[in-house]
């Protein structure tokens, strides 16, 4: 992947992927190690989780799409290679929370995702992106299932 062309962003903005058939089915293992190198990687890239979260949806049903995506994450990491989690001495003594939600995320089973982080003196220590149990009727309904959670 030396010679891959950059690019600036994870996945385009149509990135919405739909259930696999039995068609063009690509090599498992492979993506299944790139996978796992991914999920290691974003212990310190935390913009490459929720990508690398979506792609590993379809690590035992794939197509060519969800490779070609993969190859897209490693093109980014390419382009950012000073991008990690740093924790700094702050003066700043607080802890402060975001949470937020995506209505309907998801083509296949209509679920939304639902994400947060928190920081402890200006410095992320936890964060966690999942789709919600239940299919919420509406963006507000969605959002308060996300801050309950």
């Amino acid at each position: 992947m030396s010679g891959c062309k950059l690019v600036a962003t994870l996945i385009e903005s149509k990135g919405k992927y739909k259930k696999v058939t039995k068609e063009n089915i690509i090599d498992k293992g492979m993506y299944q190690r790139l996978v796992g190198k991914m999920m290691y990687l974003s212990q310190t890239r935390l913009d490459i989780v929720f990508f690398v979260s979506l792609v590993s949806q379809y690590m035992h049903n794939l197509l060519e799409q969800h490779l070609e995506a993969m190859y897209r994450i490693l093109h980014y990491l390419k382009k950012t290679p000073g991008t990690r989690l740093l924790f700094k001495k702050n003066e700043e003594r607080g802890v402060e929370t975001f949470t937020n939600a995506e209505w309907v995320g998801s083509i296949e089973d209509r679920r939304s995702t639902t994400g947060y982080c928190t920081k402890v003196w200006g410095n992320l220590v936890t964060w966690r992106s999942k789709k919600q149990p239940a299919v919420a009727r509406n963006s507000v309904e969605a959002e308060l299932r996300a801050l309950a959670q």
